[in-house]
């Protein structure tokens, strides 16, 4: 196929929801869009709202905290565990991921010490129903990553990790756990591992992360974190046989040094994106950790756009700010904001907007911005919002 930069960058952006008005809709529309990607990447760091949940809220219409809770934590719908760092998956991939388990169950910090009490921490999870570190009562501390912990802490997560426990609910970033057994359908611990070697995982995930952003390449890439094992022999073996069995399609893009790779069922979406989007231009705010994000290389190659999310760059070497987010307005990246969620004082405060060069502020594009600020101030149940300077 071939394709022009106009016509991948509309492709790209419809296929996340992020063009025009919002095509996802409700709980079923957020799960629509992880099982398109696969997983979404998890943070705990909530400046504006967790990264997560920032990419939920630019492409799902009437999305909340409570939403994705009951998706988790309830319904069982959805789970949170590895896969490109820690994510949010559908359940049904758990068998998939047994690979990860494995790994934490032959290595791991602290194991000796985890050995010896795990039998009496999951009799005492299993009694309790649930239980957090700071209940579960183990006396000690223990080697944790990046640094020492509590037992009980080292314990849980360790045990977590195992796939032996689940998360049975959050309050802020207190996780209590229970055995995946009290909460997960046998069937599903018992199912399988679907991959007779580890080349078979790789093309399941390598297909995975085409899908995540929609169209990849080649490459070196962040996009494949969480690929373990895959160096370049074995991603270009993965790529042949993908497009040999015609689960992938090679795009030449013009203007685009490298050729891109869309999933074969994707090929009718980038065709018709050669038409012109003709609706009403909207804002969105992407989350530094969104999948259409994962590949910050890519974006530059086909938007233009250069991101860094420098959380953690020394504050003396930052361009921008702290927790930036890009802004996208219709087909193109408009600039950055950094908004703060002052939750005590029901502000949410805008501390700056850099527009992109070139870029023209119009009235449209103001009102648009304000309307998306104003969403992202109720999605948090604050009451106005501020601009700390002047509002563009």
């Amino acid at each position: 196929m071939r394709a022009t930069l106009e016509q991948l960058r509309r492709y790209l952006l419809r296929r996340h929801g992020l063009l025009g008005a919002r095509r996802f809709h409700g709980p079923e529309g957020v799960m629509q869009y992880i099982r398109q990607c696969g997983c979404i990447q998890f943070d705990p760091v909530d400046v504006c709202g967790k990264s997560h949940e920032l990419q939920l809220l630019a492409r799902v219409r009437g999305f909340s905290h409570d939403m994705l809770d009951s998706l988790l934590y309830d319904q069982r719908r959805l789970i949170d565990f590895f896969d490109k760092n820690l994510c949010i998956m559908p359940v049904e991939d758990w068998p998939c991921l047994e690979h990860i388990r494995q790994w934490y169950r032959d290595n791991g910090r602290s194991m000796d010490q985890v050995n010896q009490i795990a039998g009496q921490v999951l009799n005492t999870v299993h009694a309790r129903g649930h239980v957090s570190a700071d209940t579960l009562g183990l006396e000690g501390r223990a080697d944790w990553y990046w640094s020492g912990s509590s037992l009980s802490r080292v314990a849980l997560e360790s045990l977590y990790f195992r796939g032996e426990l689940v998360i049975h609910h959050k309050k802020g970033s207190i996780k209590s756990y229970a055995l995946a057994s009290d909460l997960l359908p046998a069937d599903l611990l018992n199912a399988p591992y679907p991959f007779a070697d580890s080349l078979s995982r790789m093309r399941w995930q390598v297909l995975r992360r085409i899908g995540a952003i929609g169209a990849l390449w080649n490459r070196p890439s962040d996009a494949w974190l969480g690929v373990d094992g895959m160096k370049s022999p074995e991603r270009q073996a993965i790529f042949q046989r993908l497009e040999a069995e015609g689960s992938i399609l090679p795009v030449q893009v013009d203007g685009l040094p490298a050729t891109l790779y869309i999933r074969s069922e994707e090929a009718e979406a980038l065709k018709a994106a050669a038409e012109p989007f003709t609706g009403k231009k909207q804002v969105r705010m992407l989350a530094p950790l969104d999948c259409l994000m994962w590949d910050r290389r890519l974006i530059e190659a086909i938007f233009g756009f250069s991101y860094t999310w420098e959380i953690y760059t020394p504050a003396a070497k930052r361009k921008y700010s702290y927790y930036v987010l890009p802004v996208l307005y219709g087909e193109r990246f408009a600039g950055r904001i950094e908004p703060v969620a002052d939750r005590k004082a029901k502000k949410l405060i805008v501390r700056n907007f850099w527009p992109e060069k070139g870029f023209r502020q119009t009235e449209a594009f103001r009102k648009a911005l304000e309307s998306e600020l104003k969403l992202l101030a109720d999605f948090h149940g604050l009451k106005e919002v501020v601009w700390e300077n002047s509002n563009p």
